[in-house]
């Protein structure tokens, strides 16, 4: 199982992506592909995010069941902890000036 998650992409990198996976909710894809084209998509991602943010999630052969990546800017990044990985939050950014 294969999982990309998208926010402010781009329409040509959101109509890339439907060609491929099937677009359940806005932003959302699911698919079932081999590690070759997996990799392929997260280059296409990666390359065309722009401003925009994405995770791509994958079945896998580890203690948690799944593995990860991310892309763009994002309060979430992931962490290893040990061999497992783990979310952190960062802290709003205060943009207000006093």
């Amino acid at each position: 199982m294969l999982v990309i998650v998208t926010e402010s992409a781009p329409p040509r990198l959101r109509g890339y992506l439907s060609r491929w996976l099937l677009e359940v909710r806005a932003g959302v894809y699911l698919g079932d592909y081999s590690v070759r084209v997996r990799e392929r998509l997260w280059e296409v991602v990666t390359h065309e995010i722009m401003d925009g943010n994405a995770v791509m999630a994958w079945s896998s052969r580890n203690e948690s069941g799944f593995s990860f990546v991310t892309v763009g800017k994002n309060r979430r990044i992931p962490v290893d902890w040990d061999g497992f990985a783990l979310v952190q939050f960062l802290p709003e950014q205060d943009t207000s000036e006093r």
